[in-house]
């Protein structure tokens, strides 16, 4: 009686075998592709070499921009964007800005970083000012920032008998006025700027980023 039974034991295990490594190759799939795999492919030395502009801050440096005597504005002013050199901090291995990967020493340029900057076009911030405060009830402030029909009706008008020359002060002085070419005006490149900020769809909805 006990044969049939001994028998039966052995095909019920092969039948189930199937089963059980199909449970096992799911479990070791779900594992490779979740955090647990990745950090197990990272300490085996897997994982692939980081792009030098994805380095967190202290593991590299940017110098200042070159800045341009004439206009106080980078030298590679294009479209309102400069580029600074950043250099990856010394035994930082990464990929620099061609693509190669570069064991760094602290001299070799990793990658370029962008930084703001402003249109000028021969307007300077302390001549509007100046003449705004001593010629402008002539219009010299208007007539100098490409504004000839305020210019003139200033300088017909006194300056408005006073009152818009005092305006026009307070306007340019405060950087609200500016010239009429739509260009900023040249100030010292750690002078004293208006900013301006607004709030539109993109800044209202931008996601937060953690390190």
């Amino acid at each position: 009686a006990d044969a049939p039974s001994n028998m039966a034991a052995p095909e019920a295990a092969a039948a189930a075998a199937p089963g059980v490594l199909g449970v096992l190759w799911l479990v070791s799939v779900t594992v490779s592709a979740g955090p647990w795999g990745a950090a197990a492919a990272a300490a085996a030395g897997g994982d692939e070499t980081v792009k030098c502009e994805d380095l967190r801050v202290g593991q590299y440096f940017c110098k200042d921009p070159e800045i341009n005597e004439a206009t106080q504005e980078p030298v590679n002013c294009t479209n309102y964007t400069a580029h600074a050199s950043c250099y990856p901090a010394p035994n930082i291995t990464c990929k620099d800005f061609s693509g190669n990967e570069t064991h760094f020493t602290g001299n070799e340029v990793g990658f370029f970083k962008t930084v703001p900057c402003r249109n000028v076009n021969g307007y300077s911030y302390r001549v509007a000012v100046a003449l705004s405060l001593f010629l402008g009830w002539l219009g010299a402030d208007r007539f100098y920032l490409g504004y000839p029909a305020l210019g003139l009706l200033k300088f017909c008008t006194v300056g408005f008998c006073g009152i818009g020359s005092l305006i026009d002060f307070i306007l340019i002085s405060m950087q609200i006025v500016g010239p009429s070419d739509g260009t900023s005006y040249i100030i010292d490149y750690y002078g004293t700027r208006l900013t301006r900020l607004s709030i539109t769809n993109e800044t209202f909805r931008k996601t937060q980023k953690y390190p």
